[in-house]
């Protein structure tokens, strides 16, 4: 039996997890409306992977072959030594341990817009805006919106991101639930004066990573300088100034391609400078709103799992909620579901930054001894990790 009729549901934030998120609810016969801060969804960006579970969540949104269409198909991942000489080259499935021709990697912007394309003209957008404030009276949530708006809805849910206001809002400040890695990057785009397709490369010195990585040829790329970092520069995040410079001092060396790399970063109109971290909360919802996506569980880029996870969630929370007549039930069914799926996906970040920028002499030799060595490289972590959660199954409306 479908529960869902006449029921409202606001979802903030129309990345991956939200229009994720609308898709289903929509499916099962919720009143949906999407508000979100930028102009339009956002397109482009570096790419992401499609893997394991989530790959079945897109395929029972009829959203394969077009995914596929969009697929990158990254076929060598290059390392090499503080010199600029190879360590070695392999395919991405040796570290991530996804199945070669059935993993998607595709673009952000791609990934969203087709999310996005199924329901633009059946759920209400709305761009350009923001959630204020919300007040939740128990019976719905009053919300007022940045553009002045005032509106009245059943359940609220961010899928704002890693720094998500409406977690700010109804759970308190971000620095409760944050977890840094201990690293901090910066990405940009820049000429591909290099002759890279389908490929990405990757510099280290203990505790810094410099990677070029192209999709498929194009005269752009897209470069990240990553470094670790004891304590977060909390007075560089408002300061591109203090952004570039910052990254410019922790990479003065004049081998391989970094001055040409660090030249990109202090020129780039699209840098994009954040420190590597998590959320990790006690719990995902509280009276009548809930959090989706990084927002709730955000694992990071060294995962390499986070779209991923927020397709799974967005599946399992919509799913629920039209299961239960009471959303109590259904947000505690959805976190009691996903959540061990979450912290083993979670858990790949400690790898993936061992392996990405080993941050000590001792272990960049042991990972480019293993590099050398690619017997021993199996992915098996990443893969069952991925695959951890068998998706269940709900009754479409009508």
């Amino acid at each position: 039996m479908n529960h869902s009729a006449n029921r409202t549901v606001l979802v903030s934030g129309a990345s991956i997890a939200g229009p994720a998120l609308a898709y289903w609810l929509d499916h099962y016969g919720f009143d949906v409306t999407v508000v979100e801060k930028a102009p339009a969804v956002r397109g482009g960006g570096y790419a992401i992977d499609i893997r394991g579970t989530a790959r079945e969540v897109v395929s029972r949104m009829g959203l394969l072959p077009r995914l596929r269409e969009a697929h990158v198909d990254t076929r060598k991942l290059s390392f090499v030594d503080a010199d600029g000489a190879p360590i070695a080259s392999l395919r991405p499935e040796s570290l991530t341990g996804g199945a070669e021709g059935l993993d998607l990697e595709v673009r952000r912007g791609d990934l969203a817009d087709a999310l996005y394309t199924p329901i633009r003209d059946r759920v209400e957008f709305l761009f350009n805006d923001s959630i204020a404030t919300l007040d939740d009276r128990g019976d719905a949530v009053d919300v007022v919106l940045d553009s002045g708006g005032r509106r009245t809805f059943d359940l609220v849910v961010g899928a704002d991101g890693l720094h998500s206001h409406t977690r700010r809002l109804v759970f308190g400040p971000e620095e409760r639930f944050h977890r840094y890695l201990g690293y901090t990057f910066a990405g940009f785009t820049l000429p591909n004066d290099f002759g890279l397709a389908r490929e990405g490369v990757i510099w280290n010195t203990p505790g810094r990573a410099a990677v070029l990585y192209a999709h498929e040829p194009s005269d752009r790329l897209h470069g990240f300088l990553t470094f670790t970092q004891a304590v977060p520069p909390y007075d560089a995040f408002r300061d591109p100034g203090a952004q570039r410079a910052l990254v410019a001092r922790t990479f003065p060396e004049r081998v391989w391609h970094l001055p040409r790399l660090v030249e990109a970063m202090g020129e780039a109109e699209d840098l994009f400078f954040d420190i590597v971290s998590q959320i990790h909360m006690p719990s995902w919802s509280r009276g009548r709103v809930a959090l989706a996506g990084d927002a709730a569980h955000a694992t990071s880029f060294l995962s390499g799992q986070g779209s991923s996870v927020a397709l799974v969630g967005a599946y399992v929370l919509a799913g629920e909620l039209a299961r239960h007549t009471d959303h109590v039930a259904a947000f505690a069914a959805y976190e009691r579901l996903t959540r061990g799926f979450v912290e083993q996906n979670q858990a790949l970040a400690t790898t993936g930054g061992s392996f990405v920028a080993p941050s000590t002499p001792e272990m960049l030799a042991a990972r480019n001894e293993a590099l050398r060595d690619t017997s021993a490289l199996t992915g098996a972590e990443g893969r069952t990790a991925s695959t951890a959660l068998r998706l269940p199954e709900y009754v479409a409306a009508g």
